[in-house]
């Protein structure tokens, strides 16, 4: 039984489901596949104790009136809808090192960023200014970052390295370091990463920072509503195991591995880069292509901690703490010392629902390499597929579990009476659930000595299949989400995209 579309999108995180519904708002018959039980891919949630945990997305950035992650959420339809927490307006982050209790924050608004960390660094105001100055710039040279205008890359900007930047813009080591201190949010490399990155990923929550009430997977919830009310299909259990193509070189269907076969006029490919050139097949590709997408450093996983905590027990706090061994850790904080572990983490907590004032569970993330699990690589475990990885694996999440507890324990004492339960996810876990190459939170390390290196096209030799997701130029919510109308913009045009957004605007 075939189906005809005219576009299908294989996978359904962010990239996959924005890019589906932009085309289906115009019209077009649209067709998405999910390989695992729950869409959204870093959007997913699971639910324990009866309670709700994010897998990737825990706070938004861009989101308060005006701000680009809205203007795109308005035009998908789903702003209104999203059930938002705003966070401390004067820290959502708090950058703390070693065994001092000195907590710098992250304050929104330009002007009140600068202010809340000149009560640490007074002298240091002018220069806290020309930063904030500098990531706006920085952010303005790229296309669609402020929904229409600008049509290519600056490239000068691309070469800008982090490191270099940062330390030009204050001699202080210490606010060099709180400045770099949210670098979770593209994997801790502030030494090699390009600035424009950084600026990027900062820049939307100074502007705003929020949470999602009810977890990430909202997000795709909505997008999935929508799809359907614009008449698109979309499936789960429904993982694409062969495209099939015509005597042009021209994707004509895809079959899954049930046996199902779907064609459509052209396609989207929303699946980790290099599954998608395993589906496609290498001879098909050119050689140079090929090798520069090989050659590409995966960034670091994670390892998590989910504490399910006693009712009425720990105080909620509304804002993340990025906590470091020492502040010269935050240049790369990917790179630890096994018997030292964790050396960095990221914490943020959840307000129970009849008692904000109180903390229902904690979230503890910090970087693991995929190496620490590759004994247990040829295991998969899925909620749709169930395996046991056996008694060396769950030692293996105990002892790091215990030592995740250890670590907060100096920052938090007494954390431990609080604890009801706990449930962990390795790197393993991020493969499997999100389909990235093993486990990486954010796809490829991008190096200022050669940003291009890691840009792809969404436009592909072939010439009716397309790319969108986190492989794709940047990650993150925003990054995404932009990546996803400029993938649009090569099949409908841009001229049809900008109009949309500018009636809109």
């Amino acid at each position: 039984m075939k189906k005809h579309y005219d576009i299908l999108v294989i996978g359904s995180g962010l990239g996959g489901l924005v890019s589906a519904l932009i085309l289906a708002k115009e019209g077009l018959k649209v067709c998405v596949l999910e390989k695992n039980n729950q869409y959204g891919g870093n959007l997913q949630t699971f639910s324990r104790d009866k309670l709700i945990f994010d897998t990737g997305v825990h706070y938004l950035g861009g989101l308060s009136k005006g701000q680009n992650l809205n203007r795109f959420f308005s035009y998908l339809e789903i702003m209104d809808e999203l059930e938002l927490q705003k966070m401390d307006e004067d820290g959502y982050d708090r950058i703390s090192f070693g065994d001092s209790t000195i907590e710098y924050p992250h304050a929104q608004g330009y002007q009140n960023f600068v202010e809340q960390l000149s009560v640490h660094f007074p002298e240091e105001k002018e220069n806290l200014e020309s930063y904030c100055e500098e990531i706006q710039y920085v952010c303005s040279q790229f296309p669609r970052y402020n929904v229409v205008g600008k049509d290519n890359y600056n490239e000068e900007i691309l070469h800008l390295n982090t490191k270099r930047f940062i330390e030009s813009v204050t001699q202080n080591k210490t606010l060099q370091s709180v400045l770099l201190g949210s670098n979770f949010l593209y994997a801790g490399d502030s030494e090699n990463v390009p600035f424009y990155v950084h600026a990027l990923t900062v820049n939307s929550y100074i502007q705003s920072a929020y949470k999602c009430v009810k977890g990430g997977s909202q997000i795709s919830k909505l997008l999935i509503r929508k799809l359907r009310q614009y008449g698109a299909d979309v499936h789960k259990h429904s993982e694409v195991s062969e495209f099939i193509f015509d005597e042009n070189n021209i994707v004509k269907s895809v079959k899954t591995v049930t046996g199902k076969e779907y064609t459509a006029k052209r396609f989207i490919s929303n699946i980790e880069i290099r599954s998608t050139i395993k589906l496609i097949g290498e001879e098909r590709l050119k050689k140079s292509f090929l090798n520069r997408v090989l050659s590409w450093q995966p960034v670091s996983s994670c390892f998590s901690v989910y504490i399910v905590l006693k009712p009425h027990c720990f105080p909620n706090f509304n804002y993340n703490i990025y906590h470091y061994s020492s502040e010269e850790k935050v240049w790369n904080a990917f790179r630890y010392q096994k018997n030292t572990w964790p050396e960095t983490y990221m914490l943020s907590s959840t307000p129970s629902k009849h008692h904000p004032e109180f903390a229902e569970s904690l979230t503890a993330i910090s970087y693991m390499d995929f190496d620490e699990v590759k004994k247990w690589k040829s295991t998969f475990n899925t909620v749709a597929e169930e395996h046991e990885r056996g008694e060396q694996y769950e030692r293996f999440k105990l002892e790091k579990t215990e030592k995740m507890i250890e670590a907060l324990e100096k920052k938090i004492p007494n954390l431990t009476h609080a604890i009801k339960r706990i449930y962990t996810s390795s790197p393993l876990s991020y493969r499997d659930y999100i389909g990235s190459f093993d486990g990486n939170m954010y796809g490829y390390m991008k190096n200022s000595d050669n940003p291009l290196k890691t840009m792809v096209s969404p436009r592909t030799k072939i010439d009716n299949l397309f790319l969108t997701g986190q492989s794709v130029n940047m990650h993150g919510i925003l990054g995404v989400t932009i990546g996803a109308f400029n993938t649009c913009a090569e099949i409908l045009g841009k001229e049809t995209i900008d109009k949309r957004l500018e009636q809109m605007i």
